[in-house]
């Protein structure tokens, strides 16, 4: 499987899959590329690229947890594209992915062609981070993966219709197993770090930075971290995003609905 070895020496993972426009896809805080394998299918005529960010998934974990912070995310994203020999490519960023993609926008405009923003805007629903924090860098205290997809449906409320098979896939993708207890597949002191970044930034700035490329965001419609108030005001500010609402769908939707595939395929025409 590819790796590439970050200016500081850490080794870290990516997928690069097909031909044509460079997609390069960004996941939530606690995820991987594997995100992205409901969408994926859907998608064709373009080079998909999934980066596990460091210390997620198959990459390597960062001895200094202080480094789990979005300058080096991004300069991850830089170091990748040019490990690729890629001049710029358009991000699908999903939650954290859509922040970093922002990040980019403001210091970096040049590498980006277009941006996907996946249920997150410039500011974060308060409710939706405490939530986040309630589980963040902890692992299940007893149970499987059964377990685990159970208990989805109760605490990701916003989701409506989603069968039971999709929320056993999701405990598989996101929990590993070590010595028959569930493993979160992160490093647990991305806590320490969140904790440690202090309040979050005026992000309306990083946002603007957008304007002039083909822009999509996609809303959950139960999503507790991009409020409905924070979404219209995105749309005020940038009449040119194409906006989605994603029924049945909270933070995050899957990006196989019938309403992100849409604005994909329609974000992705305007790119091409």
């Amino acid at each position: 499987m590819p790796n590439f070895t970050t200016s500081d020496g850490l080794s870290l993972h990516y997928t690069d899959e097909g031909t044509g426009l460079p997609v390069l896809c960004l996941a939530g805080l606690t995820r991987t590329g594997a995100d992205f394998d409901y969408m994926a299918p859907h998608l064709s005529g373009i080079r998909l690229i999934r980066l596990d960010y460091r210390g997620r998934g198959q990459s390597d974990w960062d001895p200094n947890w202080q480094n789990y912070a979005l300058p080096i995310e991004c300069r991850d994203v830089l170091e990748l594209l040019d490990h690729l020999n890629l001049e710029a490519v358009a991000i699908i960023g999903t939650s954290r992915g859509g922040l970093n993609a922002m990040g980019l926008a403001a210091t970096a405009p040049e590498r980006l062609l277009g941006v996907a923003l996946n249920d997150i805007g410039p500011e974060l629903d308060p409710a939706g981070l405490d939530g986040i924090m309630t589980h963040l860098g902890r692992n299940p205290a007893a149970g499987g993966h059964e377990h685990i997809a159970a208990a989805l449906p109760m605490v990701l409320k916003g989701f409506k219709g989603v069968p039971a098979s999709r929320w056993l896939e999701e405990a598989h993708k996101h929990y590993t197993t070590l010595d028959g207890k569930l493993q979160i597949t992160y490093d647990p002191h991305l806590r320490d770090a969140v904790e440690a970044s202090g309040d979050i930034p005026d992000l309306w700035p990083f946002f603007d930075a957008l304007a002039g490329k083909p822009l999509l965001c996609l809303r959950g419609a139960g999503s507790d971290l991009l409020s409905a108030r924070t979404f219209v005001a995105m749309q005020e500010r940038n009449p040119e995003m194409l906006a989605v609402t994603v029924a049945g769908r909270g933070h995050i939707p899957f990006l196989d609905e019938p309403e992100s595939l849409q604005g994909l395929h329609a974000w992705l025409e305007q790119l091409q």
